[in-house]
């Protein structure tokens, strides 16, 4: 990424994006808490209900279609791609930390409720996190092809971590299949017009 190619992709001039952002430092971490808002955004719009544990996986969904309908966003979120030698803050990550505070909440409203078996809401969310950071990651690479694809492994998945923080596989399924009936209510239909335009449309299984 450089200076004179984001000027040339907005058809404008490399004086104009300096003096919008001071610097490339300014338009990088201009960039990353873009793509934080608006995960968190959708991390706002999901609902509590007497079912934690949905709860908890509809923001493994809203975290999945987040990054897929923005993965040039979420690339340099995370420092995935190449910032012609800016680098992120420790500030801009803490930025990002931030979005974690509902997702430990969810955490400990399962534990609470009796469906999680361990007591450390903020490594269970960290889990949720790794997990679904790690599936979205191959997915936008394009490496999740059938028969393990990005929806069967993302379903199977999820179930799976509900399960790891001491949820009952009957209890987990059922949680999740709830989810993907609310995700296109409360995460697809209320999505800004921006997450609709950058990469492909989420289908209405949870992506």
């Amino acid at each position: 990424m450089s200076t004179r190619r984001i000027a040339t992709e907005a058809g404008t001039s490399t004086m104009a994006v300096y003096t919008h952002f001071g610097s490339m430092s300014g338009l990088v971490k201009e960039i990353v808490h873009e793509g934080f808002g608006r995960l968190q955004k959708n991390f706002e719009h999901i609902r509590w209900t007497d079912d934690p544990v949905a709860d908890l996986a509809l923001f493994g969904r809203a975290y999945r279609h987040t990054a897929v309908t923005n993965p040039h966003l979420y690339a340099v979120m995370f420092g995935g791609l190449s910032l012609a030698g800016f680098e992120l803050t420790e500030d801009d990550r803490q930025y990002g930390r931030f979005t974690l505070v509902r997702v430990v909440e969810g955490a400990a409203r399962s534990i609470a409720a009796g469906r999680f078996t361990v007591t450390d809401e903020a490594l269970a969310a960290h889990h949720m996190w790794l997990g679904t950071h790690g599936l979205v990651t191959l997915e936008i690479g394009d490496y999740l092809i059938a028969p393990c694809d990005a929806d069967r492994c993302f379903e199977t998945q999820l179930v799976g971590l509900m399960v790891g923080q001491g949820d009952d596989v009957g209890s987990a399924t059922e949680s999740v299949r709830r989810s993907a009936e609310r995700f296109p209510e409360e995460i697809l239909a209320a999505a800004p017009d921006g997450d609709r335009s950058i990469g492909e449309p989420a289908p209405s299984r949870g992506r």
